[in-house]
């Protein structure tokens, strides 16, 4: 008999999640079983319900996940870094596989920007094709040959992993590839979610003087707060203009000049407008934030050539990130408690754990499928 897996599928934008079940398929060459103990919920997940990408239904939803080797197929014996693998493994993979022969992963080395078939777990890979189990919201979960799988350093569990999830390797290039952040820099960070806080923390691992981390609910703030996460923290939500809220930010500043670099990662266009007041003459300015089309905003370009700002923008993660971002936990976990924002929902209650998410009553929830070991 057939083993199958529990897998939480988006059949259309807009409705409920609903359990179905998979057959488990023997892992093809150079491609792996994993049994999956978290997958982390994202910004993105709830922006996906909606239909803010175009994306196939039905889909196994899951962009985020760690677990353990079930299987292994012909060929796969060593991870991306040469580690040898066996079933029972603590490993985390890149959420995607980028062609590998288009201009942008050939020439110009962004596989983020692959204009062929990029399979991204969990988003754009439907459930009625093979291998059906693409997303980790689900017991187990088909690796495919090119996937970047890396076994977990000696120490690091897949708790220690989840989160950041996506947020980690996210603020990795965004932060430590597309902005150049010099010692005793000031660095706003726009939004307090998971990417916000993990921008935080790698801007404070750079060298920044001050990281002021302008977000909300409170509670949010708070949480980042107690994590030692920015060394100013200002609640977008307390009521303030925005004109009011710049101020105050920029008040922060030597002389209210504005920050050396300002990193989006608020996910609301309108927030890039604001951003970019807030950067001092000859600074720098990352849009980190905006993964899903929220549509267009108002920004006066004035701002951007009077000031001579370095605009940039970061797209998701390639594998550099991501294995810079799992080479970099223990100093991460040695300064901050991590594992303190999670919260824990069974795999059945993903769509309690989506509301939360969407309520912002959590910082980060995670799935964890009753399967999964321990």
């Amino acid at each position: 008999m057939t083993a199958q897996s529990r897998a939480i599928v988006l059949s259309a934008f807009e409705t409920p999640f609903e359990m179905k079940s998979f057959d488990i398929p023997e892992p093809g060459k150079n491609a792996a079983i994993v049994d999956v103990e978290y997958a982390g919920i994202c910004g993105t997940d709830v922006h996906l319900q909606a239909g803010r990408l175009p994306i196939p239904t039905p889909v196994v939803l899951g962009h985020e996940a760690v677990g353990r080797i079930a299987a292994l197929g012909e060929g796969l014996t060593h991870d991306v870094l040469g580690a040898p693998l066996a079933v029972g493994d603590a490993v985390a993979w890149q959420n995607s596989v980028a062609c590998g022969r288009c201009r942008y992963c050939l020439v110009e080395q962004q596989p983020t920007l692959c204009t062929g078939s990029r399979r991204i777990y969990g988003i754009n890979q439907s459930a009625d094709a093979f291998p059906h189990l693409s997303g980790g919201w689900a017991d187990s979960m088909y690796l495919q040959p090119g996937t970047t799988l890396v076994k977990l350093p000696e120490g690091i569990t897949p708790r220690d992993v989840i989160p950041l999830g996506c947020a980690g390797p996210t603020a990795v290039h965004g932060v430590l590839y597309e902005t150049k952040i010099s010692f005793g820099d000031i660095v706003v960070i726009q939004g307090s979610g998971p990417v916000g806080v993990a921008a935080a923390i790698y801007a404070q691992l750079s060298g920044a003087g001050k990281v002021i981390i302008v977000g909300g609910p409170a509670s949010r703030l708070q949480t980042t707060a107690n994590l030692g996460v920015g060394h100013e923290h200002f609640d977008v939500m307390d009521g303030t203009s925005t004109e009011d809220r710049i101020a105050a930010v920029k008040a922060m500043t030597p002389h209210s000049q504005g920050a050396d670099v300002v990193i989006e990662c608020a996910g609301i266009p309108s927030a890039v407008a604001e951003g970019i007041e807030m950067v001092r003459p000859g600074g720098q300015y990352c849009v980190v934030g905006q993964y899903t089309d929220h549509g267009t905003t108002p920004i006066n370009p004035h701002y951007i050539t009077r000031k001579q700002l370095t605009v940039q923008g970061s797209w998701g993660f390639s594998p550099q990130h991501y294995i810079r971002y799992i080479q970099t936990l223990p100093r991460l976990l040695a300064e901050f408690d991590l594992s303190s924002i999670l919260t824990e929902y069974p795999l059945d209650q993903a769509n309690q754990a989506v509301a939360d998410v969407k309520a912002g009553s959590v910082m980060k929830a995670v799935l964890r499928p009753t399967t999964a070991g321990v």
